[in-house]
């Protein structure tokens, strides 16, 4: 730790894939810390995020003291590994960081495997990762096992909402390491309302189109509604692994009048291209979308799954079962039927998400458990 309260802290944040929440989390982090005069940095792959990821470090890398740098990390154990592992610590030992902070599964094993020092502490952020796979299937086996090596070459572990923290303690163990719990949070220009135009559908998806983000559950609860008699539309904003499968999805179900697709969009703009935001997740930690959405007073009805239960607080009326088409089309109809019901539910989420769920509050309790985790040692 700098040797006076005073002096800036050298943080590096190491990240494999910079793309969805998990990028967005570090960023808003990476900002918040370097406004309050840290030097900070962060390492990210190479091989993922596109030209979005390029941009985006590139616009924040001239606030990072100590840069931005991409590195091979393949998200699948792989030979080179090893390799990879040389080139970060080689780069640390560059950098002199304070804090090494993991994020995700591969970087966190990775910043843990470092051997533990009396100038540096190692932070892990799991971010769900390894910690969506079953235990009885051969992957989870393997990350549980290499979570338990790796618990107690922790100083600090991050997480984003109380239910990864339980997830993690029930299926790992309770590390020796200190423990903190701090919200995701969203910067206050994420507050303004949303102008929705003329051609908004009645319901709108924004995210990942793979499988744990459940887009296929959404169309085929449209179709069911509309197999109804309702004759519900939908704007999907988004790209990812399961965009070809899901437009098939689509034509097969003869629904091309009623699901549009509009590509990758920012979250607001995708916000205001339906009335009505659902969030289908077969599982999440504590999806940004959601606090996004709260934060702009968006009407939203989301999968009773992770942290969104946290973000909803007294609001959980418009949760519904997980893995369910039935549930989500029940949740959607009920929302449209009583559009003023649904307006009142996102006035009073706004409020509760403006307290509890902003990037100020984010980047202190942080900093809080950096603070912390340095007074242990």
């Amino acid at each position: 730790m700098p040797e006076t309260p005073d002096q800036p802290l050298r943080i590096l944040h190491a990240v494999r894939a910079p793309v969805g929440g998990i990028i967005r989390h570090i960023l808003d982090l990476a900002n918040g810390q370097a406004e309050r005069g840290h030097h900070v940095g962060i390492i990210a792959d190479s091989l993922t995020g596109g030209e979005r990821a390029a941009a985006a470090l590139e616009e924040i890398a001239p606030r990072l003291k100590l840069g931005v740098h991409r590195l091979a990390i393949r998200r699948e154990p792989h030979p080179t590994d090893f390799l990879v592992w040389l080139r970060m610590m080689l780069l640390i030992r560059r950098l002199k960081p304070d804090v090494l902070h993991g994020h995700g599964a591969k970087a966190g094993a990775f910043i843990r495997m470092k051997r533990r020092s009396r100038r540096k502490i190692r932070i892990y952020t799991p971010h769900g990762g390894s910690l969506h796979y079953p235990l009885d299937t051969l992957k989870g086996a393997f990350y549980s096992r290499l979570e338990r090596a790796l618990m107690n070459n922790t100083e600090l572990f991050l997480f984003e909402s109380a239910f990864a923290r339980d997830t993690y303690q029930r299926t790992i163990g309770i590390p020796k390491g200190l423990v903190r719990c701090v919200f995701n949070g969203v910067t206050a220009d994420e507050f303004d309302p949303v102008v929705k135009p003329a051609d908004a559908t009645d319901v709108a998806y924004v995210g990942e189109f793979r499988h744990i983000k459940g887009a296929d559950l959404l169309i085929d609860a449209v179709a069911r509604l509309r197999t109804d008699g309702k004759p519900v539309t939908l704007t999907l904003g988004g790209d990812g692994e399961e965009m070809n499968a899901l437009k098939a999805k689509v034509r097969e179900l003869g629904l091309t009048e009623a699901i549009r697709f509009i590509g990758h969009i920012k979250a607001r703009y995708g916000f205001s291209k339906g009335g009505l935001l659902v969030v289908p997740s077969r599982g999440d930690s504590m999806p940004y979308v959601v606090i996004e959405a709260a934060a702009a007073g968006i009407p939203m009805v989301a999968a009773n799954v992770g942290g969104i239960p946290e973000i909803f607080g007294p609001h959980t009326d418009a949760l519904f079962a997980s893995n369910s088409a039935g549930a989500m089309a029940d949740a959607i109809e009920t929302a449209l039927a009583d559009p003023a019901t649904a307006l009142a539910r996102a006035r009073s989420l706004r409020e509760r998400v403006l307290i509890h769920f902003s990037q100020k509050a984010m980047v202190e309790g942080v900093l809080a458990g950096y603070r912390g985790a340095f007074a242990d040692r």
